[in-house]
């Protein structure tokens, strides 16, 4: 279990993001989508990493394995603490996906953790049932992605903590659990359907949580950090 929340910087640009993070005087694990990469492009990464914090780059690449690989590649030389692919583009994809990442990983540099997306938070089974035909519960069908994501020699996955602690029985405990979807007691769900706080994923076994709204849109945006930090058991 990591001691910092991951927060998701979701905002439309550069300006709002330097404007959230001067409020801190500590180093934070923040989490850049493909939202504002595709509007700022990876010098936003530099200068986030220039002040201290580690990132998670979210961009969830999901195509032939030639490809990822490549851009995996490219992705290893921004410097960024972790990436993700989704799982869902199978097995050989995911390998392509690593071997990219070692590859283009600079020489003396530690390689960006890599996992892989199971099913979206924003998911619901009769969704999934419908919509993926995939047949299964939930529940079941994480956890073939998630055995996929090991074999395939991947460091984790995304997934809701409600499927963290059965993915750990199955894969280990050094399996990383990274899960979206935390709310403060009482906070809104958005458009996220399986939740929980920061208290329950620990309890359930998540290494890593994922923040967005809960911190970046609280009236106190330090105050509102701090309170998850004490719940997830950091500092």
């Amino acid at each position: 279990m990591t001691d910092k929340p991951i927060i998701a910087l979701d905002f439309p640009g550069e300006e709002d993001v330097f404007t959230f993070l001067e409020q801190y005087n500590e180093a934070l694990y923040v989490k850049i989508g493909l939202e504002l990469f595709l509007q700022e492009g990876s010098s936003i990464i530099k200068k986030i990493k220039d002040l201290g914090h580690e990132i998670f780059l979210d961009l969830k690449l999901h195509d032939i394995p030639n490809t990822v690989k490549s851009a995996m590649r490219g992705l290893a030389r921004l410097g960024v603490d972790m990436v993700n692919v989704h799982a869902a583009g199978g097995s050989e994809m995911m390998k392509a996906a690593l071997e990219g990442l070692q590859e283009g990983t600079p020489v003396g540099k530690k390689r960006p953790l890599l996992i892989a997306v199971t099913q979206l938070t924003s998911t619901t089974e009769e969704e999934m049932q419908k919509e993926q035909k995939i047949m299964t519960t939930l529940e079941e069908s994480v956890l073939n992605y998630a055995l996929l994501t090991k074999d395939a020699g991947l460091d984790g996955v995304v997934c809701s903590v409600l499927e963290a602690k059965a993915i750990e029985e199955a894969c280990g405990k050094e399996f990383l659990k990274v899960t979206p979807g935390i709310r403060l007691e009482g906070g809104e769900a958005h458009d996220q359907k399986r939740i929980a706080t920061p208290a329950v994923a620990r309890e359930k076994r998540s290494t890593h949580i994922v923040v967005g709204r809960a911190i970046t849109q609280s009236v106190n945006t330090v105050e509102s950090y701090h309170t998850v930090l004490e719940q997830w058991g950091g500092q």
